[in-house]
């Protein structure tokens, strides 16, 4: 059974709550466009038709079909998320990872950190989202750096809470930026 409105609901909450972890993390214009393809009929129907509101629709669809429709289009749209970062290395011959870009690990950070809020709801500690990480750490499914940086802003959350994390990632955009203003 479909459940329009509650998937609206869901979404839409986590998309706020990416939102102001964006604006938290010194990368509010990349939180207002953040996974505006949820709306889109490809990922909004399925996920709609899947919604259960403990877990990622997508979960539900690939236990039916063996791979998830709507994750398809999804990861192929947002650049926060590790697996858009594949691509044929020449030299290889082979799909490899490649390095993300500073400001959308810090997104990624930021959605892991609204998703485990979302689906755990008041039993959230700064560890879930550190746990969620840990079903993918060191399975080589990120480029090193990246999932080294990751690691430490989960790790950072988990020890530290959110107001030194969030402090710390905003100093690290803010050296980022100034970094890129000298490249000119």
């Amino acid at each position: 059974m479909a459940h329009p409105i509650k998937h609206f609901k869901t979404i839409t909450r986590h998309r706020h709550k990416v939102i102001a972890n964006c604006k938290r993390a010194g990368i509010l214009w990349q939180g207002l466009r953040h996974d505006l393809s949820k709306y889109t009929p490809t990922e909004f129907i399925p996920g709609a038709k899947f919604f259960q509101g403990t877990r990622s629709p997508n979960e539900p669809e690939r236990e039916l079909y063996g791979y998830s429709s709507a994750w398809m289009h999804h990861k192929g749209r947002n650049r926060h998320h590790y697996e858009y970062w594949n691509d044929y290395n020449p030299k290889t011959k082979n799909i490899e990872n490649v390095e993300m870009p500073l400001r959308f690990v810090v997104e990624m950070f930021c959605d892991r950190v609204a998703a485990s809020k979302i689906y755990n709801g008041d039993a959230y500690t700064d560890a879930h989202p550190y746990q969620y990480f840990l079903r993918i750490k060191g399975k080589h499914r990120m480029y090193p750096n990246t999932e080294a940086l990751l690691d430490k802003l989960l790790t950072m959350l988990r020890d530290q809470g959110e107001e030194k994390t969030f402090a710390y990632i905003r100093q690290l955009v803010k050296e980022s930026k100034k970094s890129k203003k000298k490249e000119i």
